[in-house]
């Protein structure tokens, strides 16, 4: 709480927590101001401000340490200019915002989500093959690095301007930097699991702050599914083998529930996922649209 309530306080909100901890109470306006902002967690807190401070009555200016994910700053930057808000940065340290701008209303087309998308091209990579639309080919969101990955891996890969078809052929281990882009370790585990060897996703720190421990929990999940996973600080390695049948539980995180299904697309193996409904929170038709891909 004290990454939210600090900066909060700076820009001249009323804020109030048990010790610093929940139920947090907050009282406005956001009069904007200096303040500072740890994004060594998430970028979601800064993203937030972004959006709201320049409809402050006052500048602003952000003093950021340590941002993670700069990839969602930047599509969060090209998004508030579209609607007419301008915020200019010193290298992802200093944000300057100037109080009293209006968002200009326009039609706007949302892309398609990359997050979601990464688990059924990692599918197609797995099982047979997938084509995912409305895919933009220059998108600024982090999971577009998905992509790199399974160049990587050796699956095939057909990128058009607005869609991907993904082709499974014989995978090897990859080694991938996840750190700006955390949420795709969960469909690069279920992609590793798969590759033959011994693959090296770098990041593992980002992994504690979601909705489960997700290093915890995948190394948990897929060793119940007979995949060694070992974390050494900030690297995960996952030795590819074959998928074995086995319970496991989501922890109530969508992506790890995701993640597992993912991986039992290709063998005999037979898996029941604990708290499936996780899925709900992001991609509630998951799990019909992964049955299309099934090789079984």
């Amino acid at each position: 709480v004290d990454m939210v309530e600090v900066p909060l306080k700076q820009l001249g909100v009323e804020v109030t927590t048990q010790n610093g901890y929940l139920p947090i109470q907050v009282k406005g306006p956001l009069k904007g101001g200096d303040c500072y902002v740890d994004g060594s967690v998430s970028s979601q807190f800064l993203t937030g401000l972004l959006m709201a401070l320049p409809l402050a009555t006052k500048d602003s200016t952000l003093f950021v340490t340590d941002l993670k994910s700069k990839p969602y700053i930047d599509m969060t930057l090209a998004l508030l200019a579209d609607f007419g808000i301008r915020i200019t940065h010193d290298d992802y340290q200093k944000f300057s915002i100037q109080g009293n701008q209006k968002y200009k209303a326009q039609s706007y087309q949302i892309e398609g989500d990359w997050s979601g998308a990464a688990f059924l091209l990692v599918a197609g990579a797995i099982a047979g093959q997938v084509t995912v639309t409305n895919l933009s080919a220059y998108s600024t969101q982090a999971d577009k690095a998905i992509l790199q990955a399974l160049q990587m891996a050796g699956a095939y890969l057909s990128i058009e301007a607005n869609q991907v078809t993904v082709t499974h052929k014989p995978l090897s281990a990859f080694v991938f930097d996840a750190t700006h882009c955390p949420d795709l370790f969960p469909p690069l585990v279920a992609l590793a699991a798969h590759c033959k060897g011994t693959s090296v996703i770098t990041g593992a720190k980002r992994l504690l702050h979601k909705e489960s421990n997700r290093a915890l929990s995948l190394s948990q999940e897929f060793g119940k599914m007979g995949i060694k996973i070992e974390v050494y600080g900030d690297q995960m390695q996952i030795t590819g083998g074959e998928i074995q049948s086995a319970d496991v539980h989501s922890h109530n995180d969508h992506r790890i529930a995701m993640a597992c299904a993912t991986a039992t697309l290709f063998g005999s193996a037979t898996v029941t996922i604990d708290a499936a409904e996780a899925i709900n929170k992001s991609y509630p038709t998951f799990f019909d649209d992964l049955a299309t891909i099934s090789s079984k």
